[in-house]
């Protein structure tokens, strides 16, 4: 492991001190998975940008011929699933 130094606030060691003594846990193992969890999220929220992006550059690239299809979207979806 790496030793790395930190700086919180008094009111996060306090809260952080409480949350170890609750859970039996250390402070070191409390923010080594708060960590994890952060670096995670990281890559789940880069992944979600990316198909939104891959999702925005095909939106208006075809083409129904209806002129109605923001208004009745749900029922054209309706007849093409249902048949």
């Amino acid at each position: 492991m790496i030793r790395t130094q930190i700086q919180l606030t008094e009111e996060q060691a306090r809260r952080l001190r409480n949350e170890a003594r609750q859970s039996g846990q250390s402070v070191a193992e409390l923010i080594r998975q708060s960590v994890d969890r952060y670096l995670e999220q990281g890559a789940a929220s880069q992944a979600s940008a990316v198909s939104r992006l891959s999702a925005l550059e095909v939106a208006g690239r075809f083409r129904s011929g209806r002129s109605d299809v923001a208004v009745k979207h749900d029922d054209y979806l309706d007849e093409s699933y249902l048949g």
